[in-house]
């Protein structure tokens, strides 16, 4: 699909970019309109499963809520200007409301750009998109790569710990001191993997050359197309759509110190 052949470090750029705009608008209308438009466009130009997308949805939902709930409960109702509102039996200003509400849909605007990243983007090829694109130290961006590569690793060997203290007759924790006590027992054995594995793998790639030089061929050349910025078009020009949108119909404000 679409969305996965655009260039990482493009994509990235252009998420950090509205993320960035986002930031400054105190608006409810602009970012809701925005949350609907990024939403829209993961779904059509994204392959993925769509269940894993709500279950994470729902979690930035819950966070969402929070902030528009606790930015209403403690807000300032000392000398209230204006008109004011009921809601589950607390009275508030009518602009706090207005205010918790931009807040609450701010959070989700930023959690559906991030998932939007998140399920079309290839990590692979983003780490190599940052040392092609945006030179980024080999020796780092191998380094991140080779711990992206250990984490699925440890998850089994963490599996495969469980399953031979077991066979050794260690009884399932029923506790929370149980198993914390277990955990513990398990820390040393993942650890010591770990660091052979991190050995391993300096040798095998000091072996193969590896020196961490900038000046390298790649075997994966990660470019940057016309295609690609059709991304960033897109994304932009449809912010400045939900703007212009929300200066029409009077809902527009930037951020002056609100809070």
């Amino acid at each position: 699909m679409f969305l996965h052949n655009v260039n990482p470090t493009v994509k990235a750029l252009t998420i950090i970019g509205i993320v960035f705009l986002l930031a400054f608008l105190f608006d409810p209308v602009t970012p809701l309109l925005y949350i609907s438009w990024t939403i829209v466009v993961t779904f059509l130009f994204g392959t993925f499963k769509k269940k894993y997308y709500i279950y994470y949805f729902l979690s930035f939902l819950l966070f969402a809520f929070g902030m528009f709930w606790t930015t209403l409960v403690f807000s300032d109702t000392s000398a209230p200007s204006g008109k004011t509102l009921s809601l589950l039996g607390i009275t508030v200003p009518a602009e706090n409301l207005w205010v918790a509400t931009s807040l609450g849909l701010r959070v989700l605007a930023f959690a559906t750009l991030s998932l939007l990243f998140l399920f079309t983007t290839n990590m692979v090829h983003f780490i190599l998109s940052l040392i092609q694109q945006l030179k980024l130290p080999p020796k780092i961006a191998y380094g991140v790569l080779a711990g992206y590569r250990f984490l699925p690793m440890l998850k089994t060997e963490f599996q495969q710990v469980l399953a031979a203290h077991r066979i050794r007759g260690v009884n399932k924790p029923k506790t929370w001191k149980e198993k914390i006590v277990q955990y513990q027992r398990m820390a040393i054995p993942l650890l010591a993997g770990a660091i052979r594995k991190a050995e391993r793998t300096a040798v095998a790639m000091e072996s193969k050359g590896f020196t961490g030089a900038k000046d390298r061929t790649f075997y994966r050349p990660m470019k940057v197309q016309r295609k690609d910025w059709l991304f960033p078009l897109m994304m932009f020009g449809m912010l400045g759509i939900t703007i212009a949108l929300s200066v029409y119909f009077g809902y527009f404000s930037f951020y002056d110190g609100q809070l």
